[in-house]
Formats: structure tokens, sequence, C-alpha cells
């Protein structure tokens, strides 16, 4: 794992980089896409609960009492719709508690930026560790909009984790949000003129869910 910046974690593992390759394949079909998804999702969701707090309990081994760990802060997974989706369950799979909110977000073709048509956010996100999930990082609109819309209730503590980014994204979010992690398997070149990164993947969601 390295990072560039301060808070940006770009993962280095060679697993990753063989599903990123997957992943970008345009011959790649969705049940293989969906495999490399959840192994890179996997590796995604282990940095991004690194370093959260711990708490001690007490258990009783087949031998002795001794000290062990327990999460301390409650995680909240908040996936931006649809293709966020394709992420929770890599999380979920770490922390089985974790509550799931849901923000839903498209693109609007002309001006290209997000348009919200969908909220569900569980309440309590204030002490919680909250990590919003989406597979693209591109303009950085969505991800921004979702930040500034969970602070807006409370969340204080927040994550972003993403498959590929673009580093017009980082930037947006780390000028408009400075204090949120973004954890990313890939930071790619550049958008292209219709706001896709370059070279990605194409478009997560419709690769997820075989509506290509």
């Amino acid at each position: 794992m390295n990072s560039e910046h301060e808070k940006l974690v770009v993962i280095d593992h060679p697993v990753v980089a063989r599903d990123l390759t997957i992943l970008r394949n345009k011959e790649t079909g969705t049940a293989v896409f969906r495999q490399a998804l959840a192994r890179v999702s996997t590796i995604l969701a282990y940095n991004a609960l690194q370093n959260i707090r711990l708490r001690e309990t007490e258990v009783e081994t087949p031998i002795e009492k001794t000290t062990g760990f327990e999460i301390d802060p409650e995680i909240v997974v908040v996936p931006i719709l649809r293709a966020g989706l394709g992420l929770v369950d890599a999380i979920t799979t770490f922390v089985p508690d974790a509550r799931i909110g849901h923000l839903g977000m498209y693109r609007d073709e002309v001006t290209k930026k997000p348009v919200d048509y969908y909220v569900n956010i569980p309440h309590g996100i204030e002490n919680a560790l909250v990590l919003v999930v989406d597979p693209m990082l591109a303009t950085g609109g969505s991800a921004c909009d979702a930040i500034s819309f969970l602070k807006s209730k409370g969340a204080r503590e927040i994550r972003f984790t993403c498959l590929i980014s673009a580093p017009e994204g980082v930037k947006k979010v780390q000028q408009e949000h400075p204090d949120v992690v973004i954890i990313t398997a890939a930071l790619d070149q550049k958008l292209n003129d219709d706001k896709f990164i370059v070279p990605g993947l194409g478009d997560a969601g419709d690769r997820i869910f075989g509506t290509t």
C-alpha cells in the first residue's frame, strides 16, 4: 500500500493489478467481472478499515481469561447507487453488523453533474465511521455531493472507497473535503471529453449488472 498524498491511499498489490486488468478488458463478461470485482473489493475493504479504533474486551479461552478487542465505532456503509452496491458485500464480510444506507445519484448526460433521486441513511451516523463506496471517482461531483449530504446529517468521520479514480475527481474531493481519506485501487490518467475515466473500464454499473 502506498500513498501519494496524506489523504489518498492507492493500493499496490499483485492481485489488484491482475484483477484490474480483467476488469478493464472489454471482453470480460458479467460473471468474471463480478468475480474480479469481489476480490478487489475485499482488498479495498481491508484497507478502508485500517487504523480504526478498538476497545478492549475480556474473553475466556478454553485455557484462561484473556484480553481481546472489538471494533469501537459503529460502521455505516453508504453506496452511491447503483454501482456502489458492488462494493458493499466486501465490507460486510469483515463487519457483518455494519448498517447500510443508500444514496441514489445519476449523472445528467447534458450537464455531466450528479442528480439525487433516492436517500435512505441510518440514524446516528454522527458517532459512526461512514464508508462511502462507489466504483468510479471521475469528476468528483457525486462523491462531494454525497459527502456534503452526510456531513449535513451529522457524519464526522468519513472515508471514500472506489475502484478507479481520476486525478480531477481526487483533486475535487481533496479541495472540498480535505478531512476525507480516499482509498482506491488505481489512479488513472485523466477524464475524456465525455467525463469518462481514461483508460478506465467503461460504465461500472452496466458491467456489474449486465445492462450494457
